[in-house]
């Protein structure tokens, strides 16, 4: 077994502060752009698989993919382009 005797002397929050906050930035950005284009996916299988829309929903999973791609490379814009992706599923699955 590990001793742990001497842990609070080996580690201090203050040695990683900023890569911790760094790693949970990172990963909450990763959740909200995989959240919002995990649901665009399955929204646009809704349309292509309720209404019999397969080339529009096959054209909106494209542009999801798009859309993911910048919002994971670019943090300010994060989940915005998918939401817009979603947004317009929503409609198509709506109006059609």
């Amino acid at each position: 077994m590990a001793e742990t005797g001497n842990a609070e002397r080996l580690y201090s929050p203050d040695m990683d502060a900023r890569a911790h906050e760094a790693t949970y930035n990172a990963f909450t950005h990763f959740t909200a752009v995989g959240t919002v284009f995990a649901a665009s996916i399955v929204t646009a299988l809704a349309v292509g698989g309720v209404k019999g829309g397969w080339v529009s929903a096959i054209v909106m999973i494209v542009l999801a993919h798009v859309a993911a791609a910048v919002g994971l490379f670019s943090t300010s814009l994060s989940w915005r382009p998918g939401a817009v992706v979603m947004a317009i599923l929503l409609l198509m699955l709506l109006l059609y």
